[in-house]
């Protein structure tokens, strides 16, 4: 699943996983509270989330993989996607979303259904892009607050009302027992 790039530990990743063919699994699993257990795994093993967001078909978040994490960012990720998988595909099951649920079959590589894979719920790679200074994790974060209301996307009236991402953290100083302030890690 690595994007065919050596990741570093001690910094700070722009890091973006999509799902299978671009459809909208996450709204129409309605798993966006699936990714709480995703972040606490990331507090479990100290790798800090300093903001993301949720969208109906993809995920952007900053992570800081500290020097000592036992893990580099390719198993961090993947290990993620893997769970977010199975709850995604759970929950397709409950709501009866047989049709769905056959194309994430279908797009499974010979190879993995092999191995057991039974869905293809995200796309195989993710990007994980350093963040080597303030200004572009600034930069970053002020993308992934405003990505739902960007471009095609009108998710919400504001920015601000969208409820699953990191923005009322640093906008309105909510509390979040997932978050850590990026200005925490970089002084």
């Amino acid at each position: 699943m690595p994007t065919h790039t050596k990741h570093e530990n001690g910094e700070i990743y722009f890091v973006t996983f999509t799902c299978f063919k671009w459809l909208p699994l996450i709204e129409e699993s309605n798993s966006y509270h699936s990714f709480d257990q995703f972040f606490q795994h990331l507090k479990k093993i100290v790798v800090p989330l300093l903001g993301y967001v949720i969208m109906p078909n993809h995920f952007h978040g900053l992570l800081f993989v500290p020097n000592d994490s036992k893990k580099p960012l390719d198993k961090i990720v993947s290990g993620g996607k893997r769970f977010l998988a199975y709850d995604i595909v759970k929950n397709l099951k409950e709501k009866g979303k047989s049709e769905l649920l056959e194309v994430l079959r279908s797009g499974v590589q010979e190879k993995e259904r092999r191995k057991g894979k039974k869905h293809q719920v995200f796309r195989l790679s993710y990007d994980g892009k350093e963040c080597s200074d303030i200004r572009e994790v600034e930069k970053c974060l002020d993308y992934i607050h405003h990505n739902p209301v960007s471009g095609r996307w009108n998710l919400a009236n504001s920015f601000i009302e969208f409820p699953y991402s990191s923005v009322l953290f640093y906008e309105q100083g909510q509390e979040s027992e997932y978050l850590t302030h990026y200005k925490d890690i970089t002084g």
